[in-house]
């Protein structure tokens, strides 16, 4: 009767790795519904670099020998080969990028490969590969920044002199820089980064050996394998280390503000290049047709970004509300976390690809910029500055600027085209020497405080920011 049992055991577990305890196998539509190799096979990379780094460290503390430490090496290297190549047949039935290496090395190399798994679990492997597929996604997002970066400098250099409204409300505000303009996209640019920078510390810590969620009975060299996989710390907590992923969420929300931020250059962008603004042409090559009307050029790519922007946000939302209710320690839900961060991360890439090779070809129109500069009184505060230093207070002299823009507004004209004998009506201080402040270039220049619109503030920040040193992520030890 023994004997029946156990017979039945070893034929009902659908030969996985893990079925020794079941006694029939698993049900078809159980199988689809469970597997995850369908997309976190995208791991690979990161679990071979891991397993290897492991079976090191089992060699170093005696677990492993020589020989099988090397036939497991070289085993994980020939499988990587494959996989790279195209050649490696992903099984449903092995559930997921883990199992499926480690089933394939076994068949391989034979009972060496059986001895891999000494030590750890699918939650501390899962753990570290996610720790290391994310870092790697920080370091290649904080390039593609520090290249944006580059563009954004030049650009705001060639148009430093440019002059265009400054908004505020979407009304026409004060003149600006075209240059002081695209720095200050510049400075979302700059914090994002940041935040990329900061998240890495705090994902480039190594979970591996924490096991299951309570350690390990095995002597495991720790500080080993996090010197071997580039890890700054390991883990203080083998509870913790295996069950949360506030380490992606974070990453998702740098992502997702980083997004915030090319999505609000997007609708910038899709304004200007409208015909009602006019103050930039988008090359034909970032643009597209429409279906009936021949006339039209569709701003598609800053659109698409704008539009993308929604879906990183609703990674960060999905990550959020994936873990927020999760006990210790590791669940099964904690599968759902791969789409999410694939997608934020391919995003953003994207994203921060484009706008790279886009922006170096867009065309300021300085004159229509100009134009619009002129409208709308921009320079009433100028007019009110000027005011203060003939020695009138700022409130009254704001008071009598109000007055003087309604009477212009009432003649259809600019404040510069206003005779002097209607300006003197505001204030009899007002003298002919009023009409060279009252000009977009006036008072762009005017503004020649650290961190303002003059160009040469624009021109100072540009030669500060580039002789700052390029913050690009650690390369791995």
């Amino acid at each position: 009767m023994q004997t029946g049992v156990m017979a039945k055991r070893s034929g009902g577990d659908g030969g996985k790795l893990w079925g020794g305890r079941f006694t029939e196998a698993t049900d078809a539509a159980v199988e689809r519904f469970t597997e995850s190799a369908s997309f976190d096979s995208r791991l690979w990379r990161c679990d071979i670099r891991g397993s290897i780094a492991h079976a090191r460290m089992l060699a170093k503390i005696g677990v492993l020998t020589a020989a099988e430490e090397a036939l497991i090496a070289a085993g994980l290297a020939a499988i990587a080969v494959d996989i790279e190549a195209g050649r490696f047949r992903w099984k449903r039935e092995f559930e997921d990028v883990h199992m499926n290496v480690e089933a394939e090395l076994t068949r391989r190399i034979g009972e060496a490969g059986k001895k891999l798994h000494t030590g750890r679990s699918r939650n501390d492997q899962v753990a570290t590969d996610l720790r290391l597929y994310t870092r790697e996604a920080i370091d290649e997002l904080l390039g593609l920044c520090a290249a944006l970066d580059d563009v954004l400098l030049t650009l705001a250099e060639r148009e430093a002199d440019t002059v265009m409204p400054g908004f505020t409300h979407l009304q026409i505000a004060q003149p600006v820089s075209a240059g002081h303009h695209l720095l200050a996209w510049r400075e979302m640019l700059a914090r994002d980064a940041g935040r990329l920078r900061d998240a890495r510390k705090r994902v480039n810590v190594l979970p591996l050996g924490s096991a299951a969620l309570a350690g390990t009975v095995y002597p495991l060299d720790r500080k080993f394998v996090a010197r071997e996989l580039g890890f700054d710390a390991v883990s203080e907590n083998s509870l913790d280390a295996v069950s949360d992923r506030d380490f992606a969420i974070e990453f998702a929300a740098a992502c997702a503000l980083l997004m915030t931020h090319l999505s609000r250059w997007s609708e910038e962008l899709i304004l200007w290049a409208s015909p009602m603004f006019g103050f930039v042409r988008l090359p034909d090559r970032f643009c597209t047709g429409s279906s009936i009307m021949p006339q039209k050029k569709n701003p598609d790519v800053p659109e698409l970004v704008r539009g993308k922007t929604g879906r990183v946000i609703g990674d960060l939302n999905a990550l959020l509300v994936l873990m927020k209710a999760q006990p210790l320690a590791y669940n099964r839900d904690n599968q759902e976390d791969k789409p999410p961060l694939f997608d934020a991360h391919d995003t953003v890439r994207a994203c921060l690809e484009v706008f790279a090779a886009m922006l170096p070809a867009v065309e300021f129109d300085a004159a229509a910029c100009r134009a619009a500069a002129a409208r709308g009184f921009s320079t009433a505060t100028d007019l009110a500055d000027y005011l203060v230093g003939k020695g009138m207070a700022f409130r009254d002299a704001h008071h009598a600027v109000g007055a003087a823009v309604a009477h212009a507004a009432a003649r259809g004209c600019g404040l510069v085209e206003l005779p002097l004998d209607d300006l003197r009506c505001f204030a009899a201080c007002i003298d002919e020497g009023v009409y060279a402040r009252i000009t977009p270039e006036a008072s762009l220049a005017a503004r020649n405080t650290y961190g303002g619109t003059a160009p040469r503030q624009v021109r100072a920040a540009i030669r500060r920011a580039r002789r700052a040193p390029k913050e690009r992520a650690p390369a791995d030890r």
